[in-house]
């Protein structure tokens, strides 16, 4: 893990296209901006651990594809 000390309005790239800036300081926290191109996919740490369980708890539940059937016929009624 790189770590480095940055003031507010400085920046670090990472790759060519990607820069993560400082942009305010206050007590407990730090604001960073991010540029990057559209195609790169920015998720905060927790949401993406979030969202790992609960694909994770999905892939374990039961798959009753007659549940599915059931439900597709009703919403065509």
């Amino acid at each position: 893990m790189l770590v480095l000390s940055r003031k507010p309005g400085e920046s670090v790239f990472i790759g060519n296209n990607i820069e993560v800036k400082v942009v305010s300081i206050s007590k407990d926290r730090v604001k960073l901006g991010f540029e990057a191109p559209k195609d790169i996919s920015l998720i905060r740490g927790e949401l993406r651990v979030a969202v790992i369980g609960a694909n994770i708890e999905a892939s374990k539940s039961p798959k009753d594809i007659t549940i599915l059937k059931n439900l597709s016929i009703k919403k065509q009624k």
